[in-house]
């Protein structure tokens, strides 16, 4: 049970997703891929059961063992949230000023439903009462699980890796051609086509994704504007003006990206625009293996793995 103390102030923060003037979180690895820890300040701590439903609702009873106990909002985060087909980072909390027996175990992280700028660390502490170390303002430690966001990263860039291959193979072989969405999840990671993809496709797709791969072709985040696109021929890659404004850059400090969107160009193959993580070069996916393609109600799936 929660301490009484901390109980009013757990309600307020409940009604600060929507009604306070909470800065939006900071995306760290929008900017540098390669952290793996990172300080910054605690702005509340939520109890699970206090959280507006919406946000509750993104964890389903039983997804997560132990069941989430609480949630942590920080004014910048190291963790990748859930989404864009990649999964959420794992990891550790821990309040600079306390010892690593109150840490704070990090289970799943999401974007609120309620308040789309924040960012959700779902978790749990060793004992059901949270540590009074972890206070409104107190200095906290982010460090996350980096074996789990270097494989994740290898995925991402894998299937973005694959998505490029079965569009320079069969682009002009496949009338509506396009490339749909994407699932970088372990044991699931698949890309999704219009258009239907043979059998007999497999082989060609797999050559061009090997040499792809083999190529260490480097892989670049940039921020691109509208005119960007344009001037690379890739219109079609421009989000309509809805998404756009939900994912253009907002970020003061990184001032001079204000306005673009974020993308990743993997040099010599394609540009997509995307939030995730990724590795440095294409040969940082190791082998890429195309597995089953699948078809229906005209679209394609082609499931890969990676080693």
């Amino acid at each position: 049970m929660v301490k009484s103390f901390l109980r009013p102030l757990m309600l307020r923060t409940a009604r600060s997703l929507t009604e306070k003037n909470l800065p939006r979180t900071r995306l760290l690895f929008h900017y540098d891929g390669a952290l793996r820890s990172h300080k910054t300040n605690l702005l509340s701590l939520q109890a699970f059961e206090d959280l507006p439903e919406p946000d509750r609702g993104l964890i389903r009873p039983g997804s997560i063992s132990p069941d989430p106990t609480h949630a942590v909002i920080a004014e910048s985060t190291v963790f990748h949230p859930q989404g864009g087909g990649q999964p959420s980072d794992t990891g550790t909390i821990t309040a600079s000023q306390a010892d690593s027996s109150s840490s704070f175990e990090v289970t799943m992280v999401r974007h609120s439903i309620t308040a789309p700028s924040l960012v959700l660390h779902f978790g749990h502490f060793p004992s059901s009462t949270p540590p009074a170390s972890f206070s409104e303002g107190a200095m906290i430690e982010q460090h996350i699980n980096a074996d789990k966001r270097l494989l994740y990263s290898r995925l991402h860039t894998a299937g973005h890796v694959l998505g490029a291959a079965v569009r320079h193979v069969l682009e002009n072989k496949i009338d509506g051609f396009d490339e749909l969405k994407a699932n970088h999840f372990p044991d699931a990671a698949a890309c999704e086509f219009k258009g239907l993809i043979s059998g007999d496709q497999k082989a060609p797709i797999q050559a061009k994704l090997d040499e792809y791969v083999e190529k260490h072709m480097p892989v670049e985040v940039q921020f691109w504007s509208k005119d960007d696109f344009r001037e690379h021929g890739l219109e079609r890659l421009i989000p309509d003006d809805e998404t756009w404004e939900a994912i253009k850059e907002t970020d003061r400090e990184e001032e001079e990206r204000l306005g673009r969107i974020r993308v990743v160009n993997i040099v010599g193959a394609e540009v997509y625009p995307c939030g995730g993580t990724h590795v440095e070069h294409t040969g940082e996916c190791g082998k890429v293996t195309v597995r089953k393609i699948g078809r229906q109600k005209g679209t394609s799936r082609v499931g890969y793995a990676v080693d």
